[in-house]
């Protein structure tokens, strides 16, 4: 008689961890009215194409022969090479990644042990704290009277020598908080023995960076991704600038062939068109002045960001979410999250697109009083 073969178990901490919360709208739009022109505000996403440039690139690449048969270029040397012409940081201090998460993952891998204390400002992007969570750290929120305010004066309180890593997002998601460079530097100044990770997915909207930093200081690392004001979400790439002596202790494990060619093919053209990048842009910003002041109106309590999205604060999240898909509408239900309850997430998109929501929330009013009150 066969015995029964024990459960294989994952390692102690991922035992623990509950997966991330990747709650997708997709599903939902395949099954939408063919009359109605879905809006897909919940991930951040750019809610245009990309640049025509991209395309046309992509198109001439399927073209050619051969190309999906061999691996990509290791390492993604070109474009490397297109982001210092566009962000002035040496080719050297660049590694190129398979989105920015690959980017926080790698350096979780790559400097975090079991009971390492890493402090994040809460609340924050989920994903870096199940990378982090996947090493079996001890994970120290702290959170300030105020979420919206700088987490830095709490950081110097909170952080000590022995702490290993701090996770600054700036603009942050959810909250839009920004973190001036001046800080950053003051922070790694005060800690040299920590590394901090600061995350600018959406630094192309606000302006305000860290990367120059991120060449010369020698505990520092700034993340960033095409996902955003690139529109490239769907090919998965991003790029991590940090000091040699960071890199070369991550590409110990990095995969150099990680990236994927059509994904390095896209960025190359993307970086090449500036004017697109910076047109979309201003519309998101456009977008934001339309999208609060329609809903302000409305009788929302609207908390604007410099990043690609706002927050709304109603009495029942879900139902606002619910009625918004009646109408095509996909938000991002962020009540849960420690110190936002009553949070809703809108992406924020061109000037057109937010009228456009704006006459849907309208039809919904009528039936949903409460909704933005």
């Amino acid at each position: 008689m066969a015995t029964r073969q024990k459960k294989l178990l994952a390692s102690k901490a991922i035992q623990t961890l509950k997966p991330y919360d990747a709650v997708s709208s997709l599903a939902k739009i395949k099954h939408l009215d063919g009359t109605l022109k879905p809006l897909k505000l919940d991930w951040n996403e750019a809610t245009i194409s990309p640049s025509p440039k991209v395309l046309s690139a992509l198109l001439d690449f399927l073209k050619g022969s051969p190309h999906l048969n061999y691996y990509p270029e290791l390492g993604a040397p070109k474009v490397r090479e297109a982001l210092e012409k566009r962000i002035g940081v040496p080719a050297e201090n660049i590694l190129v990644t398979n989105g920015s998460d690959d980017a926080l993952d790698l350096l979780c891998r790559t400097f975090l042990d079991p009971d390492d204390e890493v402090v994040v400002p809460s609340p924050t992007y989920g994903h870096f704290l199940i990378f982090a969570q996947s090493r079996g750290v001890r994970v120290k929120k702290v959170q300030g009277e105020d979420v919206f305010s700088s987490p830095v004066p709490l950081l110097l309180r909170s952080v000590t020598p022995s702490t290993k890593v701090v996770y600054i997002a700036s603009p942050n998601n959810p909250t839009g908080v920004v973190v001036e460079p001046e800080d950053v530097r003051l922070l790694c100044a005060t800690y040299p023995s920590t590394l901090f990770v600061v995350d600018e997915a959406y630094w192309e909207f606000c302006g305000v960076t860290s990367i120059q930093l991120a060449v010369d200081l020698e505990n520092l690392a700034v993340t960033r991704t095409f996902s955003k004001c690139f529109g490239l979400a769907g090919l998965r790439i991003g790029y991590l600038v940090a000091h040699e002596g960071i890199l070369e202790e991550i590409r110990k494990l990095y995969n150099p062939k990680s990236v994927n060619v059509l994904a390095q093919v896209a960025a190359v053209a993307a970086l090449e068109d500036q004017e697109h990048v910076e047109h979309y842009a201003g519309l998101v910003r456009e977008g934001m002045q339309v999208l609060a002041e329609g809903l302000e109106a409305r009788g929302a309590k609207v908390m604007r960001t410099k990043a690609n999205f706002l927050l709304v604060k109603v009495r029942d999240p879900k139902k606002l979410c619910d009625a918004l898909e009646e109408v095509g509408v996909f938000v991002r239900d962020r009540s849960h999250m420690e110190g936002f309850q009553g949070f809703v997430r809108f992406t924020v998109g061109t000037p057109e697109q937010m009228k456009d929501l704006l006459q849907r929330i309208d039809s919904l009013l009528g039936k949903y009083q409460e909704l933005l009150a």
